[in-house]
């Protein structure tokens, strides 16, 4: 009997884009970032993408303190993959962004493969009204470069070498898929290559069945059988990404960090909520979601007794 194909599922729980003001449904304390990304998993999740926010603010916190009051506490509950961002906020320096990673030595770190424009103001349309920090935010945007230079990256990559963590390699344009390659063929990254392509965000490539064509078609020539592909889709295009994805063959990725929607006008009313739409997805194709350990095995992650 033919066996149903095992589709990864990660969650990205609340990002760097996204501000307290868009949802109610945002998690933007520690409190609700732990209980948001635990019940992720609970639903299917087999990743957790993680960020952390000021519990005052609700701004991005990259420090080892902010991720201390999630991190932990997550592993605790959970024996999801936990995947700690280094791309933290396009606002901020490499240093900042890869200190949790380097502290904390996860199995699996995000790692932005070269830098682009990050247009956020086109929300502003949507939320004219956004209080202090949320409106500069957005507005600073029209004149951001989210920089990850090839020093930047190769400044990640060693920083985390002796920990162990493998990447997640975040890919917004066809020219990311190039740089990949590059360090691939200097032997500073070693396959298999998870590689999470990225469509819709302003400043990267958009959301159009072709575009994903192009990139799938690109990074199964550069990296062949040692491609384990994945993909997501900003805004409105979430899950028409993932149903494109997942019956091409790929893994997908949900969360609040990429979209806020669950419907045209209708906000998501949690991470989990968006994790069960992807399987429903998935399912429907056929396909079923992967288990933590099966993540780890088609990831090639080390052995982890404390799950971090």
């Amino acid at each position: 009997m033919a066996q149903r194909r095992p589709v990864i599922i990660t969650c990205a729980i609340t990002g760097a884009i996204h501000t307290p003001s868009m949802s109610p449904h945002l998690p933007a304390t520690s409190e609700a970032i732990v209980a948001s990304a635990v019940e992720a998993a609970e639903a299917g999740a087999a990743i957790l993408h993680l960020h952390a926010r000021d519990d005052a603010t609700g701004k991005p916190d990259q420090s080892v303190a902010g991720f201390g009051r999630i991190v932990p506490r997550i592993a605790a509950q959970t024996d999801a993959v936990l995947n700690l961002t280094t791309g933290g906020s396009p606002y901020m320096t490499v240093e900042e962004r890869v200190q949790p990673a380097a502290h904390f030595a996860p199995q699996l770190a995000s790692l932005n493969m070269g830098s682009m424009n990050m247009g956020l103001f086109p929300m502003l349309k949507r939320h004219p009204q956004m209080p202090g920090w949320e409106n500069d935010h957005l507005e600073g945007s029209r004149d951001l470069v989210f920089r990850n230079s090839y020093k930047d990256i190769a400044y990640v990559l060693e920083t985390c070498r002796a920990g162990g963590t493998r990447f997640e390699f975040e890919c917004y344009d066809t020219a990311h898929l190039y740089n990949l390659a590059h360090f691939a063929d200097q032997g500073a990254v070693e396959p298999p290559f998870f590689v999470q392509t990225v469509f819709g965000l302003l400043g990267g490539i958009g959301a159009h069945v072709d575009d994903l064509s192009h990139m799938r078609r690109t990074a199964v020539r550069l990296f062949g059988d040692d491609l384990v592909w994945s993909a997501l889709g900003a805004g409105a295009h979430q899950m028409r990404v993932a149903a494109t994805v997942a019956a091409a063959g790929g893994h997908v990725r949900v969360g609040l960090e990429d979209s806020l929607w669950s419907g045209p006008g209708e906000l998501a009313a949690s991470n989990a909520e968006q994790v069960r739409a992807a399987i429903r997805l998935i399912e429907g194709l056929g396909c079923r979601p992967a288990t933590p350990d099966e993540a780890r095995d088609i990831l090639k992650l080390r052995p982890s007794t404390d799950r971090t």
